[in-house]
């Protein structure tokens, strides 16, 4: 008797995942296959795959939808219905499975009702040949309908309730299942050992990838690294992991349903971000750039629709980091606008030299180490202290300093 635990969205990885373990439960002679299930949806694509292989397994499948405070939503729908027996946990739920484009947005017009109508024919036909409630299949698809545990079971959505997989293995014992080929099995489940089957590294390693989170942070990494090499020419560190998160994240996104408009947003409030170190706006761009990078953070999935989200906690330290970085530019440029030139023609500006040959009004001033030439407004004895008020190619503009003035 074999269990496989499929937690999270519905990808590619879960799909190989499912099949793998249909073939080795064939290979071992199993019982069965139990698939627990806690999922807020996924991709459509890898749905229907898994839906088909469910439909033609080798060996019996029971589906369940656990543990209590569980979800089988949107994808997961499909797959509960797909199985010979699908029970569910005290406490969870199921339900919602409206189909929308990769964007994560709904598909409207007429594209929209084709797209709708398609899939609640497809639940439908899961849910007839199954022998399950098939208007409340459709209704979940187009009225985006949910059931708890209890209803589920009243409305002739499950076959049962189980408070756990050997109480699952109990009930199920006795009941018919169909597998591939048409043979017909009568279950014997009661006491059966129970072997768990994991993911391989592979697959856990792509479900990882495929987590909206993840792949957020590696473009997030990605570009940071880009531009820290862009700006530090010849680091390579930076900009070899850079371009390795981001390439990693580009893989992700190819699986997984981002928006555009959310991505074309986090990019162009990064561009201003960056735009504002080196076109210093006091602000301006920065506030604009964080704006641009909250709202698309947000948009880049749409967890209402897909069940598929960036951790918000995530979106905030970032934003905040990003914030932050801005402000202490924003600063440093600030700071070094106010302080005092220190080298060139407008560093002697304000500066006391010594006269060194009388001025009347020309002469010659020691300042900082060096003789300039220096014409004074009137005449000034060599010994004085003088003032630099103004620089005329190399001659200096003085004027004399009260005695009480020196320093």
């Amino acid at each position: 008797m074999n269990v496989v635990r499929v937690t999270g969205s519905i990808n590619p990885a879960i799909v190989e995942y499912v099949q793998d373990a249909l073939a080795r439960s064939a290979e071992d002679g199993a019982a069965a296959l139990v698939i627990e299930i806690d999922t807020p949806g996924g991709l459509l694509a890898s749905t229907k795959s898994i839906v088909s292989d469910l439909l033609s397994a080798p060996v019996p499948v029971l589906s369940y939808v656990a543990p209590s405070g569980a979800g089988a939503a949107s994808a997961g729908v499909f797959i509960v219905m797909a199985a010979n027996v699908a029970a569910m946990a005290p406490g969870t739920n199921i339900g919602a499975s409206t189909p929308v484009q990769s964007g994560g947005a709904d598909v409207e017009g007429a594209m929209g009702e084709k797209v709708k109508s398609f899939t609640e024919s497809f639940a439908k036909t899961i849910a007839a040949r199954r022998g399950r409630n098939v208007d409340w299949a459709g209704r979940a698809v187009r009225e985006a309908v949910s059931a708890t545990d209890a209803e589920a079971l009243e409305l002739g959505v499950v076959d049962l309730i189980a408070t756990d997989v050997p109480d699952l293995l109990r009930q199920a014992s006795g009941r018919e299942a169909v597998v591939a080929g048409g043979e017909k099995r009568t279950l014997a489940l009661a006491g059966a050992r129970v072997v768990e089957l994991p993911m391989s590294l592979k697959q856990r390693v792509l479900a990882f990838l495929a987590d909206p989170t993840v792949a957020y942070l590696l473009l997030l990494a990605g570009l940071f690294g880009l531009y820290v090499e862009l700006t530090n020419p010849g680091a390579l560190v930076p900009g070899v992991t850079g371009a390795i998160c981001l390439l990693i994240a580009l893989a992700a996104f190819q699986i997984l349903p981002i928006s555009t408009t959310g991505l074309a947003l986090l990019l162009l409030g990064l561009a201003l971000l960056v735009t504002e170190v080196f076109v210093p706006s006091f602000g301006v761009i920065g506030v604009g750039g964080v704006v641009a990078f909250v709202l698309g953070s947000l948009l880049l999935f749409d967890p209402d629709a897909t069940g598929l989200a960036v951790d918000r906690r995530v979106i905030g330290g970032a934003a905040a980091a990003v914030g932050v970085a801005m402000l202490a530019v924003a600063t440093l440029v600030v700071q070094a606008m106010r302080r005092r030139t220190v080298t060139g023609r407008e560093a002697l500006i304000g500066e006391i030299g010594e006269v060194r040959a009388d001025l009347a009004p020309r002469g010659s001033v020691l300042v900082q180490g060096e003789i300039w030439r220096a014409v004074a407004s009137q005449p000034v004895p060599a010994g004085r202290s003088v003032r630099i008020t103004g620089v005329d190619g190399l001659t200096l503009r003085v004027e004399p300093v009260e005695r009480g003035g020196e320093s």
